[in-house]
């Protein structure tokens, strides 16, 4: 199957911590296999070494001060409506995950999106 991006896509991203579950699910993983199923153009896991959020509190991959909840961002591009109809079960994830999150929506100008010869 051949996915196609036009250049008018959008980017999702989505801010939680590394220690977030559904069930025993990391929740980050969870994100990424339900875009999967529902057919999203791609999805990447970046783990943070410094943040803060809503509560304030640092979170930090120093030895000094290691957190065990460091922050986790999963970027997500798509066509718009795919990416409307993902962030609905995005929102029942973290909803059933109890834990903080921002989400945010930005245009994302897509360039080339190509897999690799085999």
């Amino acid at each position: 199957m051949t996915l196609e991006l036009d250049r008018d896509s959008k980017l999702l991203r989505i801010f939680i911590g590394e220690a977030d579950k559904l069930g025993h699910r990391p929740l980050y993983e969870a994100i990424v296999y339900a875009a999967k199923e529902q057919g999203i153009a791609g999805a990447t896991v970046l783990r943070g070494i410094l943040s803060y959020g809503a509560s304030s509190r640092i979170h930090t991959a120093k030895v000094l001060d290691l957190s065990f909840d460091l922050p986790i961002v999963v970027e997500i591009v798509d066509h718009a409506e795919k990416i409307e109809r993902l962030l609905e079960t995005i929102g029942h994830m973290i909803e059933e995950a109890g834990c903080g999150a921002l989400v945010t929506i930005e245009k994302a100008e897509v360039i080339s999106y190509k897999s690799k010869r085999n």
